[in-house]
């Protein structure tokens, strides 16, 4: 369906999808433990990448990125193939991420930014019970001089690049908030900066001064994703359920 084998036997399918069958073999199906293909046609790909999975290649963890096995996907049906990552997403974050099958199509999404990818939602677990139902966080953000992995906060137009987030409380529980948080725009670790700006960080992120971590892990998932496709222009969602254990803290 679309390019993408569903051994689905309820699978809905909309007009315009593209169907093939085989009825000699089997498609080949893409098994990684670390994610699992959503969507893929000529332009793009979109994973949806398990906590603790790198989105690109780093040090001694080379060749197990959404970038690196996505390549190595790619190549089995052209040898001369390559993949593009549109944005990445922490480590430890879990959710969608978009990826093209050409520079030119990577640099036109990243260029028209705004545009182009005008929705990105996550869902958060924050420590603490945030008092109101909406708001918006409006700073500038820049790496720390003294540590380059992380990102400092300012209100000051001079110290950084501004950044934006919208948030939602979805549900509140004893002691912990389920948030919906929608990124207008895409700086490094925005959201767990703005939600230890608001005094809510996320859970699990002791390097935003979060005290717990209940779920062994970051609790931040990204869950919506929408966008243009960069060859067909045409507008494309794709969703990522939450894991239960999200919501068992705050029931």
């Amino acid at each position: 369906v679309n390019g993408t084998p569903s051994t689905q036997f309820n699978l809905e399918v909309r007009k315009g999808d593209k169907m093939n069958v085989n009825f000699t073999r089997s498609f080949p199906q893409f098994n990684n433990p670390g994610m699992r293909i959503v969507y893929e046609d000529e332009g793009i790909i979109v994973v949806d990448k398990r906590s603790g999975t790198l989105s690109t290649d780093a040090g001694s963890q080379r060749g197990t990125s959404v970038y690196s096995v996505m390549q190595a996907h790619v190549r089995k049906q052209s040898p001369l193939a390559r993949v593009f990552v549109v944005h990445r997403l922490d480590r430890d974050t879990s959710g969608l991420m978009l990826l093209t099958r050409a520079q030119r199509s990577r640099e036109l999404m990243v260029k028209n930014w705004s545009t182009m990818v005008p929705e990105r939602k996550f869902v958060a677990v924050v420590e603490g019970l945030v008092n109101k139902d909406e708001g918006r966080i409006r700073s500038f953000l820049a790496d720390n001089p003294d540590n380059a992995a992380e990102v400092i906060s300012s209100s000051d137009p001079k110290a950084g690049q501004v950044a934006v987030t919208k948030y939602r409380v979805l549900q509140r529980g004893s002691r912990f908030t389920l948030v919906e948080l929608e990124m207008k725009t895409g700086r490094k670790n925005q959201l767990r900066v703005h939600m230890a700006d608001l005094g809510h960080p996320i859970a699990g992120d002791r390097k935003y001064g979060a005290h717990t971590n209940p779920l062994r892990r970051l609790a931040l998932h990204a869950s919506s994703l929408r966008f243009l496709h960069p060859i067909t222009k045409k507008e494309m969602q794709f969703s990522s359920p939450v894991d239960s254990s999200f919501m068992q803290l705050v029931e």
